[in-house]
């Protein structure tokens, strides 16, 4: 069977609820799923992993700081242990999943892309294949303005249990896919 953990960095819960979907479809699928907030996570080895589901939010256009810091921590882990070479081979069987959540009010879904490369770099460097790239348009807690007013217009209540099933959904055909 294979291995996955989802790791995620969630403020107002809308990664949150995105990482429980993608465990929920992960599970559906055939894995053996853990699901892990950072903080949580110190002690997790990423090569002990088949699947490395890493979720964040976009801070203007970054990954949040302790979730930059986690990564940082992790990388200079790697670096010591010499797991990171020039040029790092691609790892068979070994892949990552970004996730990440946005309200995207100034740029739309252009201010999420960013964050999913700069973390998918993170894998990429260990020689992790970032199998996809998922952006989840999501609620901005605490600003009127920016759920009604934005370039993505009204996403109030986003991700809606409709957004979630579809992440579920997506997640089991994942997994699918990774068995074959």
């Amino acid at each position: 069977m294979k291995k996955t953990i989802i790791l995620y960095w969630s403020l107002s819960g809308n990664t949150e609820r995105v990482a429980s979907s993608i465990q929920k479809g992960l599970d559906e699928g055939g894995f053996e799923t853990l699901l892990k907030k950072l903080d949580e996570a110190d002690s997790i080895n990423f090569f002990d992993y088949d699947l490395i589901c890493f979720g964040v939010p976009s801070h203007n256009w970054h990954p949040p700081k302790p979730a930059d810091d986690y990564l940082k921590a992790k990388l200079s882990r790697y670096k010591k242990e010499n797991r990171i070479l020039i040029n790092t081979p691609k790892i068979q069987g070994k892949n990552a999943l970004i996730f990440c959540t946005y309200s995207g009010p100034h740029t739309g879904i252009r201010e999420a892309v960013p964050v999913g490369k700069y973390v998918g770099q993170f894998f990429e460097h260990l020689g992790f294949q970032v199998v996809d790239e998922w952006y989840v348009l999501s609620e901005l807690h605490g600003s009127e303005e920016n759920n009604t007013l934005g370039r993505m217009g009204n996403i109030k209540g986003l991700p809606s249990e409709h957004d979630l099933e579809m992440i579920q959904s997506r997640a089991r055909i994942l997994a699918s896919r990774l068995t074959e």
